[in-house]
């Protein structure tokens, strides 16, 4: 049996200044092209279905491999959260960033039901960079937050100033899971860095998400 992943991807394409965002493409098709090499059947989903917007800012320099290129294909007709019953042909939920996932992933009721159901049956569950935005509102069956006390790692505060996009976030990420009481590990700005707690899988930035998904893959192997 081919091995099944849930990429969960924004659809949030406005920041609070206007600013158009989305979902920062090689995060996603970095991910997708290592899933699909090994043959696993992938699910792309979102918060409100439908095309995903992906961030312009992601594409720009003109240096993004044709087959990340490739992979938008399959962000055209998303499949809505909401609409996701079965979770158990699910093997692991991968969350891919974008600043888009800032604005809609952290209160997103049904995404914090899919992600504490498939950490508590032991099933993998990985986010890169923004991505981790889907596990602050997240709380276990007894009412802890998911990552209080795991060692994670997510786009640091310190990345965050430097894009100059942080002051139109609705908070800062690297904070947010300090102060629900996570092991924030981090490491220099744009460094390949993951980390991995059980199966609770993430990684820093766009640097990290091959990382990321190779150990998702060898955790699934």
């Amino acid at each position: 049996m081919a091995k099944h992943i849930l990429m969960v991807v924004t659809t949030a394409d406005k920041m609070n200044n206007g600013h158009e965002t989305g979902l920062w493409l090689s995060e996603f098709g970095e991910a997708y092209v290592e899933f699909k090499k090994l043959g696993y059947d992938v699910t792309v989903a979102s918060p409100l279905g439908g095309k995903a917007p992906v961030d312009d800012r992601s594409l720009e320099g003109g240096e993004t491999p044709q087959e990340i290129l490739d992979t938008a294909k399959y962000l055209e007709n998303t499949l809505k959260l909401e609409d996701i019953e079965d979770l158990s042909i699910y093997d692991a939920v991968f969350m891919p960033g974008g600043h888009g996932t800032m604005f809609d992933l952290p209160d997103n009721i049904k995404l914090h039901e899919i992600v504490r159901d498939m950490y508590e049956a032991d099933k993998i569950v990985a986010a890169v960079c923004h991505g981790p935005a889907g596990l602050v509102g997240v709380k276990l069956s007894d009412g802890t937050p998911l990552v209080a006390g795991k060692t994670v790692t997510a786009f640091t505060d310190e990345e965050e100033r430097a894009t100059t996009l942080d002051q139109y976030m609705p908070f800062l990420l690297e904070t947010r899971l300090r102060e629900l009481g996570a092991n924030v590990v981090t490491k220099e700005n744009w460094t390949d860095h993951l980390q991995a707690d059980g199966n609770l899988i993430t990684g820093q930035n766009p640097q990290s998400t091959i990382s990321v998904a190779k150990e998702v893959i060898k955790q699934l192997s």
